[in-house]
């Protein structure tokens, strides 16, 4: 993957481009009015982030380019800020202040809720495998501006990880966090959802694996939750209680933490 900017090339999107492109590890390409096919051909890399003014776009070769945008994590976000109950919250019994680590954080949408339900004393880690996602959720949490504060503040308070969640979770103590969070990619798609699609050209396709989940419950110290359709098997795979949702096809799988 090559980072660039759009074709304006401002000074300062430039250094946010070169910032990016220093800590994740990948090249920064000048645009020099080039078209993004061109630039990525000439560069030899199919995937390009390009950095602009107040957001961030991933583009490639097999599908259309795809922005940050907080979707609807904000829209849930706002509800949460308003004290209406969100299903995955009350999934993972959180309370304010209490630490999650997202293990497949994708474009963010629950971590953000998280991260504004915890508040200022808690800490939200979002893990992603994919670097292009990984550097999209990055500077996209960094920069995006929602015209609602406390969207932004949570956005802004979510550290951003690289690297596969069962490695992480390997080389974390006992009873480190108060909640792990996994939302891998269901095994049968629910819709062809023009917002979810181009992120599963880029996500991690695979299942998630019993190791995995044997260690969210060493690493948790008050629950480990599992997002998928209600229809799955994976729950009862894997050893999750599923929730009740009557009106959604999607819902949450449990473990409750008694140490």
């Amino acid at each position: 993957m090559i980072i660039t900017t759009g074709e304006a090339e401002a000074p300062d999107i430039v250094e946010r481009a070169k910032r990016l492109a220093r800590e994740i590890g990948c090249r920064y390409v000048q645009r020099g009015g080039m078209s993004l096919r061109k630039l990525a051909s000439k560069a030899g890399d199919d995937d390009v982030l390009v950095v602009l003014n107040g957001h961030v776009r991933l583009s490639g070769p097999a599908g259309p380019p795809m922005e940050f945008h907080p979707s609807m994590g904000f829209v849930r976000l706002k509800r949460v800020l308003r004290g209406k109950p969100d299903p995955m919250l009350d999934a993972a019994q959180m309370e304010e202040g209490d630490s999650v680590l997202d293990c497949t954080a994708g474009l963010g949408a629950d971590s953000l809720v998280f991260s504004g339900k915890g508040g200022v004393n808690s800490r939200i880690v979002a893990l992603e495998s994919s670097l292009p996602l990984y550097a999209l959720l990055k500077e996209g949490l960094r920069t995006y501006g929602s015209h609602l504060e406390a969207s932004d503040q949570a956005m802004r308070r979510i550290e951003v990880r690289h690297g596969h969640h069962l490695d992480y979770l390997r080389l974390q103590p006992d009873r480190s966090v108060d909640i792990v969070y996994f939302d891998p990619m269901f095994r049968e798609p629910l819709t062809d959802s023009a917002s979810i699609n181009p992120l599963r050209l880029y996500a991690n396709g695979e299942p998630l694996d019993k190791e995995s989940v044997g260690e969210a419950i060493r690493v948790a110290r008050k629950s480990v939750v599992l997002k998928e359709s209600r229809y799955s098997g994976e729950f009862e795979r894997l050893g999750f209680t599923m929730t009740e949702r009557t009106q959604s096809k999607i819902t949450y799988g449990v473990i409750s933490i008694d140490r």
